[in-house]
């Protein structure tokens, strides 16, 4: 019997990136798709901002993301001078407001009269 064989953290972070890297990639082909009409690409649009799914939808859950290591930088910071953690809250606000937003418009302009 062997030792069961422990990750180290930037593996497992590695591994995680990885696997969002590949269904990010099939979204991207799906969006690619000759048949995509303006109703299912505005639907494809919504559910990377909708909170639909725990914990959130695609952006929603990126900006979370952020928001964790910006609060982590902050208790770990020498100086705590937010030199890391301002720039990261600011991404996750980023994040949030900027693209989400864009993502939201870009849905209702496809899809104006529709449930996304």
């Amino acid at each position: 019997m062997t030792a069961p064989v422990t990750r180290t953290r930037l593996e497992r972070v590695r591994a995680s990136v990885g696997i969002a890297s590949l269904a990010l990639q099939q979204i991207e082909v799906d969006l690619s798709a000759a048949d995509v009409d303006q109703e299912q690409l505005a639907a494809i649009l919504c559910e990377l901002i909708e909170d639909t799914d725990p914990p959130g939808g695609f952006i929603p859950a990126l900006a979370q993301l952020v928001t964790t290591a910006a609060r982590r930088a902050e208790q770990i910071e020498p100086d705590r001078d937010g030199d890391a953690s301002c720039p990261l809250h600011e991404a996750a606000a980023l994040i949030t407001d900027n693209a989400g937003q864009r993502l939201i418009w870009a849905a209702r302009a496809l899809h104006p009269q529709g449930d996304t």
